[in-house]
């Protein structure tokens, strides 16, 4: 009997209008597009700066690109899995919101936070119910509305992130390709290095979480630089052991787009050249749980049968992981 493994058999994606550049970030904080592109390597960012639309609406935006360009009938869909960091709400999942308005009347879904590695793990949690033979059509989506809790008054903060979202459709096949194998790995000691200090039960909404900016995103940029350029790498030479793959044999590495110097550095550790590394932080910056199906969406036309991908994320929790991909 044939090994069953999960296959990206269709990708879609969106990102706002509302270009927010480097030049327009220097009105609003002391920086300089000089500064902000030779530091992190994004040039604008897209902002959803409609107050009536949220994570769910890119959401279901990126799913109806999928469905409308590959015909696939919103009907025949099983579950959607959602990686965000920002959901509408607190409480009700954003991903029931995705199958009312994509029109997913016989799917059933529901939300994943794992902050910048959302996307790898609800992949991977995608891929074990198509290989459960349980499922036939599952779509797995990353989507983030990071200006939401972007402190625009922090230089070093509001420089990096974007909003958008990126989905895929995984499908049953018989054929060795599609999703291989993964590594994952989560260290709690990071927490207080990357975070939204208030807002969930450890400290709820009050005036003074509030007067304090307490519900925006706070870093401590060194370390989790640092961090994201050894786990990156360390999962993704692990990966490549455990499959036995040489960095001759990687057609495509796709990372998470936080800072093109982390990619760069990633690119050098594990020995794959920065050509076969596919970057578009330039356009988008770091848009969180939809930096990598935004990539897969720029450049699906360059995936071909058979390509060898590896696919890896750092993100807040600390979490990490590297996805090996035989498309």
């Amino acid at each position: 009997m044939n090994t069953l493994n999960a296959s990206i058999i269709a990708i879609g994606g969106y990102v706002p209008e509302t270009v927010l550049s480097n030049t327009d970030l220097e009105k609003m904080v002391d920086t300089s597009d000089e500064w902000i592109t030779s530091r992190t390597g994004i040039k604008e960012r897209r902002i959803l700066d409609n107050p009536a639309l949220a994570t769910s609406d890119m959401a279901s935006f990126a799913v109806k690109d999928l469905l409308e360009n590959y015909a696939i009938d919103p009907l025949d869909i099983d579950c959607v899995i959602l990686a965000t960091s920002t959901p509408d709400r607190i409480l009700t999942p954003a991903a029931s919101l995705v199958c009312e308005k994509a029109g997913l009347k016989n799917a059933w879904g529901f939300d994943l936070n794992s902050a910048c590695s959302g996307f790898l793990y609800a992949l991977s949690v995608g891929a074990s119910f198509i290989e459960s033979g349980r499922y036939k059509n599952v779509i797995v989506i990353g989507a983030d509305k990071m200006s939401s809790i972007v402190n625009y008054e922090d230089r070093n903060s509001c420089i990096l992130f974007g909003d958008g979202a990126g989905a895929v459709l995984l499908q049953p096949n018989t054929e060795g390709r599609g999703i291989q194998q993964n590594i994952f790995r989560t260290d709690g000691t990071g927490a207080e290095y990357l975070t939204v200090r208030a807002g969930g039960s450890l400290l709820s909404t009050s005036e003074e979480t509030i007067h304090n900016k307490q519900h925006f995103v706070q870093q401590e940029g060194r370390t989790v630089f640092k961090q994201a350029v050894k786990n990156m790498s360390g999962t993704s030479k692990e990966l490549m052991e455990k499959a036995s793959l040489t960095p001759e044999m990687i057609d495509w590495v796709i990372p998470h787009q936080a800072n093109l110097r982390i990619i760069q550095a990633v690119s050098e550790d594990i020995g794959i050249g920065l050509d076969r590394f596919k970057i578009n932080i330039q356009k988008y910056g770091n848009t969180t749980a939809a930096t990598i199906p935004l990539c897969l969406w720029d450049f699906k036309n360059d995936f071909k049968k058979g390509d060898n991908i590896i696919v890896t994320a750092f993100g807040a929790g600390f979490s990490w992981g590297s996805m090996y991909i035989k498309w």
